[in-house]
């Protein structure tokens, strides 16, 4: 997809992630300026090293689940890149597990990154992107679209990112600036990786298996790519998604199309 995005400022945040990294290299190789910001502060360094030969890249240790990390880094993008125009929540970890054994320490780890990281990234970036009709592009999750055993924190915190979402769409409409979640399946990041090495009962291979049996595609099934992601994140952040607010845009293949998957 070609879309000229030279002059235009992209805020990362979970730049460092899987699909941080390729939502920074897709808008990196359209000519952005970007801002980055990770709780990694090595992966970050070397993820702006890799595409500071394409363009101007500013890059930002910062916690998303500390609201002062999050106004810093919005400021700090309108300070030295002098405007923000588009901002890409991608922070994000994962828990699972019977609810009855989540402790709040889980508990407030998810939903502090997923939900009030994103909140607070949106939050203070909203004055900058009224300045610009800018846009944001939440990552929230098919698990914030339709629910699943034994992961109830990490669903409620993407189902919170869904609905904030639509609610800051129609708040930020009168100022031309938009709101909009994507909501993937399963994306082959180390995120996922780390699930199955975690939560897969010491065979990963089989908790991938076991997850890829729930897609309508059968033994054919296939994960999704962080390229697959930051391409849709991009078409959303550009002037042909120019309609598109408050929606909830689904990259699952099918997954959370009908009863009985998931």
């Amino acid at each position: 997809m070609s879309c000229d995005m030279g002059g235009r400022t992209v805020v990362v945040s979970g730049a460092a992630g899987g699909i941080g990294a390729a939502v920074t290299r897709r808008f990196a190789a359209a000519g952005a300026t970007l801002v980055l910001g990770d709780l990694d502060a090595v992966a970050l360094e070397e993820l702006a090293g890799e595409v500071a030969a394409l363009t101007t890249v500013h890059a930002l240790t910062c916690d998303v689940s500390v609201p002062a990390d999050c106004r810093n880094l919005m400021d700090t993008a309108a300070a030295d890149a002098g405007r923000v125009d588009v901002v890409v929540n991608t922070a994000g970890v994962w828990t699972e597990g019977p609810s009855d054994q989540i402790t709040e320490e889980e508990w407030d780890k998810v939903v502090g990154v997923n939900l009030k990281g994103t909140f607070f990234c949106c939050r203070y970036a909203i004055p900058h992107l009224k300045k610009t009709e800018g846009c944001i592009v939440n990552l929230s999750s098919d698990a914030g679209v339709v629910g699943t055993p034994e992961t109830a924190v990490y669903t409620a915190s993407k189902g919170g990112v869904s609905l904030l979402t639509k609610s800051l769409a129609l708040e930020l409409a009168p100022f031309l600036v938009r709101c909009v979640a994507v909501c993937p399946a399963d994306v082959m990041t180390p995120m996922l990786e780390g699930q199955a090495r975690d939560f897969g009962g010491g065979d990963p291979e089989g908790y991938f298996k076991r997850l890829l049996a729930s897609y309508p595609q059968g033994c054919k099934a296939r994960f999704i790519t962080p390229e697959q992601v930051a391409e849709l994140v991009f078409y959303l952040a550009g002037p042909a998604a120019a309609p598109i607010t408050g929606a909830l845009i689904s990259i699952d293949y099918g997954t959370t199309a009908g009863y009985g998957y998931e």
